[in-house]
């Protein structure tokens, strides 16, 4: 389903005024979830449902499109829905389980799908009526339609590395990008060679449940140096943080071309021969 009217962002309002519309499919995606549910949302948990998966030294990979259409159509989801997806709302962090399943949606040509702005949190502050239990729906067809764009492979990476003209983006905290603080996933600290730092805690508010307004996150990348031109790559430790930056970047400010790189620095530090910078 294709409908360019659709928009990457939904409130709590909009998403009332069209709960019980047959073509639209609640899907939760938190872990936990607790509170309660969304009525009429299914549940499928971020961490351990399969939305992401380990292929050689990524720890958080796209999954093959074959898995993927056997767990989108189990969860009663066809082509012809609107996915409205819901993350906690607690932060930046927690939002990036809606705008990883976002981009995997879009990765697979389905381009029906938003994002609750401020999640379940947004929900229950604008008053939302609570359900103790996810529901239920029959399992379906779902037919994926895979594009390539806005994926960057290690290879093009590596590429761009070597050229020195493609933005890289790291999505991480700046203790990370220093060097001075490493995640478990990556086998060295460091970042990419030539990659600038944008924090994704300045994109999304959890206290005002919202992600930051297209003027502000072009203010942002602009205040870290990162060109909104030549297509971007975006970059974490496991395509996770990276996926709210990609977010914020392509369907937020609508820059053109912005790619997320799922294999992050899980995938770039494994090889030891593969150069990283740190902060001197």
């Amino acid at each position: 389903m294709t409908d360019t009217t659709i928009p990457p962002l939904v409130d709590a309002a909009w998403l009332k005024n069209r709960l019980g519309n047959a073509t639209i499919v609640v899907l939760d995606v938190r872990t936990p979830p607790t509170g309660g549910f969304i009525p009429g949302a299914v549940h499928s948990d971020y961490a351990t449902a399969g939305w992401r998966t380990v292929v050689g030294g990524g720890a958080g990979m796209l999954p093959d499109s074959a898995a993927l259409e056997a767990l989108i159509g189990g969860l009663g989801i066809s082509n012809g829905d609107h996915v409205v997806l819901v993350a906690a709302g607690a932060n930046a962090s927690d939002m990036g389980n809606a705008t990883r399943v976002y981009w995997t949606f879009k990765t697979l040509g389905h381009d029906a799908v938003s994002v609750l702005d401020g999640g379940f949190a947004a929900w229950v502050a604008a008053g939302g009526t609570v359900k103790p239990l996810p529901a239920d729906r029959k399992p379906v067809a779902f037919h994926a339609h895979p594009r390539n764009d806005l994926r960057a492979t290690l290879a093009e990476v590596e590429a761009a590395v070597a050229a020195g003209t493609t933005p890289l983006h790291d999505a991480r905290s700046a203790e990370q990008f220093a060097g001075t603080a490493k995640s478990p996933q990556a086998r060295a600290a460091g970042t990419i060679p030539g990659a600038v730092n944008l924090d994704i805690a300045t994109l999304y508010s959890g206290a005002e449940h919202r992600f930051a307004a297209p003027d502000a996150v072009k203010a942002l990348a602009d205040q870290a140096g990162l060109p909104l031109k030549d297509q971007p790559i975006t970059f974490c430790n496991t395509g996770h943080l990276a996926s709210v930056s990609w977010f914020a970047l392509s369907e937020i400010a609508g820059v053109p071309g912005v790619r997320l790189y799922d294999g992050s620095m899980s995938e770039w530090s494994a090889d030891p021969d593969r150069p990283l910078q740190s902060a001197e």
